[in-house]
């Protein structure tokens, strides 16, 4: 029979305290004070002009970071999100520890890309502006809905935070500074990872339909940046995020293989043609991926012969 989101939350509470313990027996204390390089710091004067050669990176590697720290600070909004969803009792301990781990990442992330002056300061600043005070957020509507989406997304996170900061390996603090934030991201993915799985065994109809939805319609939730569209297209290009991750290391080893959603059983009919419908899109997206990783291997070879990229040759992140 299904649940209606008051009886799912009431149902799943003591799975949350479980999984909260676990969470903070296995997390880690750590400082953003101490992942930074102060000593390479100086003051910024006024009417500072910021100069990319200050600290050379990719572009690629910047529209990354610009991503990366942008949808960290939108913090407050996603906590209203998770909060209106996850109202009940007993879930609180869960999203406020989160939230406070969440903000030093935009603690630790900022004071590093400060201190090393990656990215124009101003335009940052700018940007987050624009960002906070849009607040654009995803909003799914169910507990169902939220779970899952939440589930992709710390995984698609921690996947961004962890290749970024490999691709600024020349630069110790700024990897061990990505890896840190990826690590907490996991544990983030591990938890609602469980809670579905946990959920899926309650209730596996409102869950098939929601997987499907949020597979389906998956979007970062950094749509709100300013020149999100661009960013998407070098961070996907670059391989720090791209449909073929979102393929390989996302929806087939959690959707597939983790939450088993071919092996369900006793599904009302309306998640019968949802799990119909996920296979189709899961198809889809495997299509697209091959496409957009055939593209980018052209524009590579045309890039190291010297010849022009074609036009509209764009490769996009999920969006």
């Amino acid at each position: 029979m299904a649940l209606d989101d008051v009886s799912l939350l009431s149902e799943l509470r003591p799975v949350v305290e479980g999984l909260v313990e676990r969470h903070l027996s296995t997390t880690k204390e750590w400082f953003p004070h101490e992942l930074v390089p102060w000593s390479r710091g100086r003051d910024f004067e006024p009417g500072y002009q910021w100069e990319p050669d200050e600290f050379p990176l990719p572009e690629a590697i910047r529209s990354a970071l610009i991503v990366n720290l942008l949808t960290e600070d939108n913090l407050p909004y996603y906590f209203s999100t998770i909060d209106r969803v996850f109202p009940a009792e007993g879930w609180q301990e869960w999203t406020r520890r989160w939230t406070a781990e969440e903000m030093r990442h935009a603690i630790v992330i900022r004071d590093y890309l400060t201190v090393t002056r990656a990215l124009d300061p101003v335009k940052l600043e700018r940007d987050r502006m624009v960002q906070v005070t849009t607040a654009e957020t995803p909003q799914p509507e169910t507990v169902p809905d939220m779970i899952v989406y939440l589930c992709l997304q710390e995984l698609a996170t921690r996947i961004s935070h962890r290749n970024t900061g490999k691709m600024i390996d020349h630069d110790r603090a700024g990897y061990e500074v990505m890896a840190r934030v990826a690590a907490d991201e996991n544990l983030h993915f591990l938890f609602y990872r469980d809670l579905a799985t946990a959920a899926l065994q309650l209730d596996p109809s409102r869950m098939m339909e929601a997987i499907e939805r949020q597979v389906t319609g998956f979007a970062m939730p950094g749509t709100g940046i300013p020149g999100f569209f661009g960013h998407a297209v070098a961070i996907a290009r670059s391989g720090i995020y791209n449909l073929l991750l979102h393929h390989d290391q996302i929806v087939c080893p959690v959707v597939l293989r983790q939450w088993k959603v071919d092996d369900l059983e006793g599904l009302s009919v309306e998640a019968e043609q949802s799990r119909e419908k996920l296979h189709a899109s899961i198809d889809r997206l495997h299509a697209m991926a091959r496409k957009q990783a055939e593209r980018q291997a052209r524009r590579a070879e045309r890039e190291a012969a010297g010849e022009p990229a074609e036009e509209h040759e764009g490769a996009l992140a999920p969006s």
